[in-house]
């Protein structure tokens, strides 16, 4: 089962700042988005990573995310628990990722799967009263170091049965189904491949990814959304003529001494963790996920020093530039773009990770004993835990307005200089 994926880009005049491929992109603008799954969603990881590339690939887009992963939980606990955890949210939009824990780490039984279909269906049959789309994910596969060619053995055989389960979900309830697990698995067979010696790629443990992992999670769930790779295109002359803008705005473009210089804003941004690559030998998503593209032609012969904001990040030849480069990952590695981005991560993390500690698990998830209650009543005691979670909430959102802080976009100065 192989999940297909629609990757559209959208061509521009050049005075256009339209988001790419928006119309395609499962997340819209104005969403209130709830990220629903187990231990493996509580680590916000993944779930950062896909705020993150979505934020930054849609800066002037009103969105809110909230993470609402419990250590442990199984499909029919999410379904329990949805009302207290998604519905009070009020949100459009969510995803759930349940499966890992749902099939017992044995090998497949109906007593295992049947639950686990129970609560999907439960959490379809509530998102549906509540008008919220829904992005059915698969469980990822283990990664193991168990010796062979694929990691498709064990208990990677009961996840896929119960990712076909979360496809029959997604169908019956008009949902989007996302299959991270294929692609996922593809990565992981494809490292198996290269030698017998087996060492894991993803970090973390068999089950629960570390950040390289996770990235990859983010990026398999973004391509099943339909995320637009691009961030912005600019192809000019040597002359200074401008070509082409998608998604940006080049002004003040001037030619002299053999290069050139311009002013260039984009209305979106490039985006990777920087601690997940390792994970980019085995799997190019950062430029898979971002094609920030510079194109210059009839430039002379050589090789020409890119500058941004007055840093060096990249070195290329004319004929490099003369068909068109992805500069993602330069532009990521340092100056302004890499600078804001780091921004943009420290104020979401800031954020989610208030939400977790301070209310999520803080007071949510808090077990009142019962001998509390006998000095205060219950229900004086869960009006101040609402009132509470309330304050807490108008904090978070407070949060939210730092993010959008942090993504208003500016205007890069670009110079294109000959290397003596």
């Amino acid at each position: 089962m192989r999940n297909l994926l629609r990757w559209c880009v959208v061509v521009v005049v050049a005075s256009c700042c339209t988001p790419a491929a928006a119309a395609d992109f499962f997340f819209k603008d104005g969403d209130r988005i709830v990220m629903i799954g187990d231990s493996i969603t509580e680590q916000h990881l993944y779930s950062n990573y896909v705020e993150m590339w979505t934020v930054t690939r849609f800066p002037a887009w009103k969105l809110t995310f909230r993470n609402v992963g419990i250590g442990g939980d199984r499909s029919v606990g999410g379904n329990a628990r949805f009302a207290r955890d998604v519905v009070s949210y009020e949100p459009t939009a969510m995803t759930v990722d349940f499966g890992m824990n749902d099939g017992s780490y044995r090998a497949f039984g109906e007593d295992t799967f049947k639950p686990y279909m129970d609560g999907l269906q439960g959490m379809a049959n509530q998102a549906a009263a509540a008008k919220i789309r829904v992005a059915w994910v698969t469980p990822q596969p283990l990664d193991d170091s168990a010796p062979g060619k694929t990691a498709l053995t064990g208990y990677n055989q009961t996840l896929e049965k119960f990712s076909e389960g979360v496809k029959t979900i997604a169908d019956k309830n008009g949902g989007l189904f996302v299959d991270q697990f294929h692609p996922y698995l593809s990565v992981l067979d494809a490292a198996r491949a290269k030698g017998s010696n087996y060492q894991r790629i993803t970090a973390g443990d068999a089950v629960h990814p570390g950040p390289p992992g996770q990235a990859l999670m983010a990026a398999s769930i973004l391509k099943g959304l339909s995320f637009p790779s691009l961030v912005s295109s600019v192809e000019l002359e040597a002359t200074g003529k401008v070509v082409a803008a998608t998604n940006c705005q080049v002004e003040q473009v001037v030619a002299k001494d053999g290069g050139l210089s311009f002013s260039r804003l984009d209305a979106a941004l490039p985006f990777f963790p920087a601690e997940a690559s390792s994970i980019l030998p085995s799997a190019p998503i950062l430029e898979e996920l971002n094609d920030y593209r510079l194109k210059v032609t009839g430039l002379a012969a050589g090789k020409y020093e890119v500058q941004i904001g007055g840093t060096k990040v990249a070195e290329l030849t004319s004929e490099q530039l003369a068909v068109g480069a992805n500069i993602a990952a330069s532009a990521l590695a340092a100056g302004p773009i890499a600078e804001q981005v780091k921004a943009v991560k420290t104020a979401v993390e800031t954020k989610n990770r208030i939400h977790h500690d301070a209310i999520f698990r803080g007071i949510v998830l808090t077990n009142v004993p019962d001998w509390v209650y006998e000095i205060i009543p219950r229900p004086e005691l869960e009006k101040k835990r609402t009132a509470m979670i309330q304050e807490r909430l108008a904090k978070v959102a407070a949060l939210d307005g730092e993010v959008a802080k942090a993504l208003v976009m500016k205007a890069n100065a670009f110079t294109i200089v000959p290397v003596k």
